[in-house]
């Protein structure tokens, strides 16, 4: 006779995860996938409007410059989105590619890694994209198998599956107030402790108060944008683009499947000690500075639909996203922007390796 659904199997393991954000969200669509129990907890509703992995779109790059090993697992990672977005039964990104604006001298260097991992790029000349700004004396470099990643159509649709499942448990509206990293206990704001055999710390900018490495809280001030009436069809096509504007730092994610156009910029990212003072932070100073090295041509011809700052945390060793094991049961994750994002399903992937490795 077949145990009910909601049996755990000899093999499956409890596993509580901290943030509903796309990291927590798609791990806990692997780990109940595999046969665990799983329980993910967040300070607010599930998904959380206010988490950091709450936004229209973002964008996933197969290649990495310079570097064939992270081009491949990027490309992987291209591929469990195709598998998520079958599962989830929902469209979840637009094929758009993504362009990054680079110096000429530098285009067989940055080419070698992509052909290493048999990703498809081609070489643009900045008359092909009118409407973008790019540096003077650089080039585009076009990654075809490149994606814009509908973000909060992600997190609702990974919601829902989870919603469903007879192995999981969502706790909307439970803060946790500290983890004992040695024994994995979690600590929620109404007194209660719970335990699992193995706890993720995916809670965006507030992981760090609670346990795990080191790591940098910053802002980034990000202006969403609707193109004048004559750009608009060519922008329904557009490539995402990066290392725009004057200054090279700037970054467009074209509009689509009901987003807005969205820069933002390495320029205007800053390293802050809390989020609580952001909504009340006066953007208008960071937009102008935005907007001096815009990375879209005719600015000014623009609507500003919204403008609104958002937080991440980084490793404070790399300034990038990191996956460390900081106790016997206790892992954590500080992801960065778009690449946070984009690497979710690597990472689900890896708390997943790592339960099968705990019962092998």
């Amino acid at each position: 006779m077949s145990p009910p659904a909601t049996a755990r199997p000899r093999s499956a393991a409890a596993v509580l995860i901290v943030g509903a954000g796309v990291t927590g969200l798609l791990t806990a669509v692997q780990c109940a996938r595999a046969g665990h129990h799983v329980t993910v907890l967040d300070r607010g509703p599930v998904p959380n409007p206010r988490s950091s992995s709450f936004d229209q779109h973002r964008v996933i790059r197969t290649l990495s410059p310079d570097d064939a090993d992270a081009t491949r697992r990027m490309a992987a990672a291209r591929h469990r989105w195709g598998e998520l977005e079958a599962l989830l039964g929902t469209r979840l990104h637009r094929p758009v590619g993504v362009v990054t604006a680079w110096p000429r001298e530098r285009l067989a260097a940055l080419t070698a890694p992509a052909a290493e991992a048999g990703v498809r790029v081609r070489t643009v000349e900045p008359r092909e994209l009118p409407h973008l700004e790019f540096p003077p004396d650089t080039v585009g470099v076009r990654d075809e198998a490149a994606w814009v990643l509908l973000a909060e159509r992600v997190l609702h649709a990974a919601a829902r599956w989870l919603a469903g499942h007879p192995a999981v448990t969502l706790r909307p509206y439970s803060a946790v107030t500290g983890v004992d990293a040695d024994s994995g206990t979690v600590r929620v704001a109404d007194g209660e402790s719970l335990g699992a055999d193995l706890v993720l710390l995916a809670a965006g900018p507030w992981t760090r108060e609670l346990a795990g490495p080191p790591v940098v809280l910053h802002r980034q001030t990000v202006v969403y944008l609707r193109p004048p009436a004559d750009a608009a069809r060519w922008w329904e096509h557009a490539p995402a683009a990066g290392g725009l504007g004057a200054d090279g730092r700037a970054w467009a994610v074209p509009p689509g499947a009901g987003t807005l156009l969205k820069i933002s910029s390495d320029a205007v990212c800053r390293a802050v000690d809390t989020t609580a003072d952001g909504e009340a932070e006066d953007q208008a100073p960071w937009a102008e500075r935005l907007a001096a090295a815009a990375p879209v041509t005719g600015l000014h011809r623009y609507t500003v639909a919204a403008v609104k700052p958002c937080h991440y945390t980084a490793a404070a060793d790399t300034g990038g996203p990191s996956l460390a094991r900081v106790g016997p049961a206790l892992w954590a994750r500080a992801a960065c922007g778009g690449s946070g994002f984009s690497a979710a399903p690597l990472v689900a992937d890896r708390i997943v390796d790592v339960l099968r490795e705990g019962a092998a």
